[in-house]
C-alpha cells in the first residue's frame, strides 16, 4: 500500500469544535433527563404515589432502555440516508421527548380521560423511550466520527456537555421559584407551577441543541466510513432475514460479546444500582432527614384523611424538592469540572485507576449523607439569589463532589474502554446491548429498593441512600477485574 493510500484510509483528526458539535445535542437531552431525574419523584408524589412505590414507577425508564436502545442501535447501524445513520434517530427521539415533557406536568388536565397518575406514568414512558432513542445514537456517533487517538477526548467532551445540561436542568425549578417568583408548592393532586414551566423550557432547549448537532455535523458517507474503519461495505440489496434468524443472530451477539464488555457489565451493575436509588429517593431522604418532615407526610392514605395539607409541610416539601435540584446541579458541576481533566488523567494514570477512584469517591459521598441533619437555618448566597435552608442541606454539597466524580467517570470511562473492543460494523448494536448493563441494575433496584425501604428501613429513606453508597464502592472494586485491552495496545 503506497503512502497516499495509507493517508487516504486514515480517519481525519477533528478540531475541538467539531468534537463539540458532534455531542452538543446531548446537552439538551441531558437537560431534559436532569429535569426528569430531579422532579419526577416530586411530581408522582404530588399526583398521589406512595413512598415505597416510587421505585416501581421509575422502572419505566430502564425498561424503555432495555427495549429501545438495542433496536435503535441495530437500526442505526443499517441506516444511510440524507441525514446520515445516527442523526435521524437523534432528531426523532428529541421531538418525541419534547412532546412528553410538555404533557407530563399537565397530567391533572387530562383527568377526564384517565387518572393523573396513569397519564403521568404514560408520559414518563414516552419521555424515557424518546431519551433512549437519542442516547444510544449519540454514543455511537462519537465512536463513528472521532478517531481512536481522540476517543478519550471525544467522550470527555460529551461528558462535559452532558453535565452542563444537567446543571441547568437541575436548578431550573429552583431558579423559577427564587428568581422569577413562581410558586414551588403544589396543591393536592397538582404539580407546582415552577416545575410545569421548567418542563416547558426544557423541551425547548432539548430540541434546539439537538437541531444544532443535526445541522452542524456531517456524518461520513458509507464508502468513507467503511474505508476509515477498515471494513468491507455491504451490498445495498441485502435480503431481509426472517425474524427467527435475526433473533438468533442477536442472541449470538449477546453470548459472544467481547470479554471487556462482560467485565464492564459487573461494574455497571453496581454503579447504576446506586444511581437509580439516588434519583428516586434523594427527595424523600433529605426531606425526612434534614427538613425533619415525618414519613407520614409521604403516605397517600394518611394524606387522604386530611382536608388540606398544612402550609408548613407543603413549604418544607417544596423547599426540599428545590434543594434536590441544587444538589443534583452540584454533582453535575463537579462532574463537568472533573470531565475537563478526565482524559488527561486517564492517559497519564490509566483508565482503570481513574475509573475506580472516581466510583469510590461517589460511594463515600453517599455514605456521608447520614452525617448531615443539622436543622439550623442559614442564609446561602447562590449568586443568582439568596435562600434560607438548614445547615445540613448546605453541608450535603460536600458529598456531591464525590458523586460528581463518579458520574463523570460513568459517562465516559466505560464507553471509552468499550469502543476499542467492538467490531466497527456492529458498534451501534453492541452499544445498544451494552445498555442492558445500564437498564438491568435499575430494574433490579426498582423491584427491590421499595421493598427494602418499606420492610427493612420502615420508610426512613436516608438508609436506602446508604445502600447506594455500598453498591458504588463494590463497583470501584470490580473495575480492577476489567481487561482494558484497547488501552494497553495503544500505550
Amino acid at each position: 500500500m503506497d503512502s497516499f493510500t495509507k493517508q487516504n484510509n486514515q480517519q481525519p483528526t477533528l478540531s475541538f469544535w467539531q468534537i463539540w458539535n458532534v455531542s452538543f445535542g446531548f446537552l439538551g437531552v441531558q437537560f431534559g433527563f436532569a429535569l426528569q431525574n430531579a422532579n419526577v419523584s416530586r411530581i408522582l408524589s404530588d399526583l398521589g404515589a406512595d413512598l415505597h412505590s416510587l421505585s416501581l414507577y421509575w422502572l419505566v425508564a430502564p425498561i424503555m432502555g432495555l427495549i429501545v436502545q438495542p433496536w435503535v442501535g441495530a437500526a442505526s447501524d443499517r441506516t444511510w440516508n440524507r441525514l446520515g445513520r445516527r442523526r435521524p434517530f437523534i432528531l426523532a427521539g428529541a421531538i418525541a421527548a419534547a412532546l412528553g415533557m410538555l404533557l407530563m406536568p399537565n397530567a391533572p388536565l387530562f383527568v377526564a380521560i384517565m387518572a393523573p397518575m396513569i397519564f403521568g406514568a404514560i408520559m414518563l414512558a414516552l419521555m424515557d423511550a424518546s431519551f433512549n432513542v437519542c442516547f444510544q445514537p449519540f454514543r455511537s456517533l462519537v465512536s463513528d466520527m472521532v478517531p481512536v487517538s481522540q476517543r478519550n477526548q471525544g467522550y470527555s467532551v460529551q461528558a462535559l456537555l452532558i453535565n452542563i445540561g444537567a446543571v441547568i436542568g437541575s436548578i431550573l425549578p429552583f431558579v423559577l421559584t427564587n428568581v422569577v417568583g413562581l410558586e414551588n408548592s403544589a396543591k393536592a393532586g397538582e404539580v407546582a407551577p415552577s416545575v410545569v414551566w421548567a418542563f416547558y423550557l426544557g423541551a425547548s432547549v432539548l430540541l434546539g441543541s439537538v437541531l444544532w448537532t443535526v445541522f452542524r455535523t456531517k456524518e461520513y458517507a458509507p464508502a468513507e466510513y467503511h474505508r476509515y474503519k477498515g471494513v468491507d461495505s455491504e451490498p445495498d440489496d441485502q435480503p431481509t432475514l426472517p425474524l427467527g434468524t435475526r433473533l438468533k443472530a442477536f442472541l449470538s451477539l449477546i453470548v459472544n460479546m467481547p470479554q471487556t464488555m462482560k467485565q464492564l457489565a459487573v461494574v455497571q451493575f453496581f454503579s447504576w444500582f446506586a444511581l437509580y436509588i439516588m434519583w428516586v429517593y434523594t427527595t424523600p431522604a433529605i426531606t425526612q432527614h434534614i427538613w425533619h418532615v415525618d414519613k407520614q407526610w409521604f403516605d397517600p392514605v394518611f394524606l387522604g384523611t386530611l382536608a388540606v395539607i398544612p402550609a408548613e409541610i407543603a413549604r418544607a416539601k417544596g423547599a426540599a424538592g428545590d434543594w434536590v435540584g441544587i444538589l443534583f446541579a452540584g454533582y453535575s458541576v463537579f462532574a463537568a469540572v472533573f470531565s475537563v481533566f478526565l482524559a488527561s488523567l486517564a492517559n497519564r494514570l490509566g483508565r482503570k485507576r481513574v475509573y475506580s477512584f472516581s466510583l469510590a469517591a461517589g460511594g463515600v459521598g453517599y455514605l456521608c449523607f447520614l452525617l448531615f441533619d443539622d436543622m439550623t437555618a442559614v442564609t446561602v448566597n447562590l449568586l443568582i439569589t439568596e435562600v434560607t435552608v438548614p445547615v445540613g442541606a448546605v453541608q450535603l454539597l460536600l458529598p456531591m463532589i464525590g458523586v460528581g466524580m463518579a458520574w463523570a467517570a460513568i459517562l465516559a470511562m466505560p464507553y471509552a474502554m468499550l469502543a476499542g473492543a467492538l467490531p466497527a460494523k456492529q458498534t451501534g448494536v453492541y452499544m445498544g446491548i451494552f445498555n442492558y448493563t445500564v437498564a438491568a441494575p435499575q430494574i433490579i433496584a426498582g423491584l427491590s429498593a421499595g421493598w427494602m425501604l418499606n420492610h427493612i428501613f420502615a420508610n426512613e429513606a436516608i438508609f436506602i441512600i446508604i445502600i447506594a453508597g455500598v453498591s458504588m464502592l463494590a463497583g470501584a472494586v470490580a473495575v480492577f477485574f476489567v481487561k482494558d485491552h484497547a488501552y494497553a495496545e495503544s500505550n
